[in-house]
């Protein structure tokens, strides 16, 4: 299956991208954060301050990566090695990376699911440290991407990590904030939920307002640096070993986990995902769908207090709960791509545990925004590229739509890449018999990834978190509305977009020239 002419051609001529919204001017004009004093002015701080946040944390996520041996960490390094090293098998770091890449979409190699690799995979988690939980939880929200006997393996690491002793967290508050009453009126000493960066308490200010406050674990950065130090070597060497590993490039993937991790250590950068989001979400008219606003004065490195909101797990509905199933995913499948298209941002670890609903008003409340997706102009562009060559199963427009990410430069000869993707969409085509599934689109975009792992180039994170957060409504839509046919929903939303002027679609597509 090719892809027209026009469609070919139009991937490749668009060079100036038509601009996304100012976030800055949603922020201005969002009533919703305008409704807490002072958070506007606050929004807007954390806003501007992130941006060179994250490009700090993309170059040390690079350099803990590299899979050497660093002096200022050799003592944290030796500790986390020495209990891998006594825990678990050798092949083991090889198995769990290559699991927690097949749950972000790239298929390295059928996991195996032996109950001998599960319990050396499990050991490794419990005996390592903070980081080897968070490649647990990826596991553990995989659901449709790898076995079964993964998910459930691993579903302790959802929100069964080990509490903080008692005491600590209300200690790292005030360390932080100040005395908890000069603070709070209530602070209930039982964590709300316990995660690998930290947990969660519910509490109440001062004036009443019901509040939730994540706390950050004690001494975490220079764990987690180790730890991903450990991961980078074991990666490395088990590339020398394994062809799977190598040709999925698993040293490229420990960067791109790298950077998740060390983004979520920082609570500022969240809270500046949550306003991002909440002005997003607000300008689209979502009212549907609401997130935390922070409390200005509240937020630190390592402590972030926001509003409480209503609502439960979908996966906790009961029968007294009626809710419309069609409908919910619907809100949900626009909530989440348009906002990505529209807007260049989403959130970027969308689970059960991160989508409550509040049946009564059918309103989604997203919690949890340590990881966020954001794409510029060029990335949107290419996201709409790579849309359309997908449904064309076009390789030189996938291929083309990649460069929009920077995962191939520019002026890299693609020629063999191409053809070496064409030969994998037409399999793909063959098998399918000419049906388009809303299931192929994951296994298109791991085959891309493959080719693009092979051929030596880098991945792109934020294409890797906006296609698993798709490949969840398909896991949402199953439990919400199985009879709903979601590839027709997502495409309705893409074609409302598409006949949108404002969003200059058809200049990317180059539509409005053949019109």
């Amino acid at each position: 299956m090719s892809a027209p002419e026009s469609t070919t051609q139009s991937t490749t001529q668009c060079t100036t991208p038509p601009p996304l919204p100012s976030t800055t001017a949603l922020i201005r004009a969002s009533q919703r954060l305008s409704g807490l004093p002072g958070l506007t002015e606050q929004s807007l701080h954390w806003t501007h301050e992130a941006q060179a946040r994250r490009a700090t944390v993309a170059r040390d996520a690079q350099r803990l990566a590299s899979p050497r041996v660093w002096p200022d960490t050799i003592v944290g390094l030796l500790s986390t090695g020495l209990r891998v090293l006594t825990t678990a098998a050798p092949g083991a770091p090889f198995h769990l990376v290559a699991a927690v890449a097949s749950a972000a979409g790239l298929r390295v190699e059928p996991p195996n699911a032996s109950a001998g690799t599960l319990a050396r995979a499990q050991s490794l988690v419990r005996a390592g440290g903070p980081a080897y939980v968070k490649l647990g939880q990826f596991i553990a929200t995989a659901e449709g991407l790898l076995p079964q006997e993964w998910v459930q393996a691993f579903a302790w690491c959802r929100d069964e990590a080990p509490p903080l002793e008692p005491g600590v967290a209300q200690q790292v508050v005030e360390r932080e904030l100040g005395d908890l009453t000069d603070r709070f009126s209530w602070f209930d000493a039982e964590p709300l939920a316990a995660g690998s960066i930290g947990q969660v308490h519910r509490a109440r200010l001062l004036d009443g307002t019901e509040v939730v406050v994540k706390v950050r674990r004690p001494g975490l950065r220079a764990r987690f640096r180790a730890d991903i130090e450990t991961l980078a070597l074991a990666t490395a060497a088990a590339e020398r070993l394994h062809g799977a590993a190598r040709s999925a490039n698993l040293t490229g993937f420990v960067e791109l986990f790298a950077q998740l991790s060390l983004e979520e250590l920082d609570f500022r950068l969240e809270a500046a995902n949550l306003v991002d989001s909440a002005a997003v979400l607000e300008s689209l008219g979502a009212d549907h769908m609401i997130t935390p606003r922070p409390f200005p004065g509240m937020v630190t490195e390592r402590v972030l207090v926001m509003e409480h909101l209503p609502g439960i797990s979908y996966t906790r509905l009961g029968p007294v709960q009626e809710v419309d199933g069609a409908e919910l995913l619907h809100l949900g499948i626009k909530g989440v791509v348009e906002a990505t298209i529209r807007n260049g941002v989403f959130h970027g670890d969308l689970h059960a545990g991160n989508v409550l609903i509040d049946a009564p008003s059918g309103t989604f409340s997203l919690v949890d925004f340590g990881i966020a997706g954001r794409l510029d102009a060029r990335q949107r562009a290419g996201l709409v590229q790579y849309l359309a060559a997908w449904a064309g199963g076009d390789a030189a427009g996938q291929i083309a739509a990649m460069q929009s990410f920077g995962a191939i430069d520019h002026d890299a000869d693609v020629t063999q890449v191409v053809a070496e993707l064409q030969v994998e969409l037409d399999l793909l085509a063959d098998r399918a018999r000419g049906e388009v599934t809303f299931d192929q689109l994951g296994i298109t975009l791991g085959r891309l990834l493959q080719v693009l792992a092979r051929n030596g180039f880098r991945m792109p994170k934020d294409l890797v978190l906006f296609f698993k957060n798709l490949l969840y409504l398909s896991g949402f839509a199953a439990s919400v509305a199985p009879e709903a046919d979601v590839l027709a929903v997502v495409q309705e939303i893409l074609m409302d977009l598409l006949a949108d002027p404002s969003t200059g679609f058809g200049q990317i597509l180059g539509l409005e020239a053949s019109a």
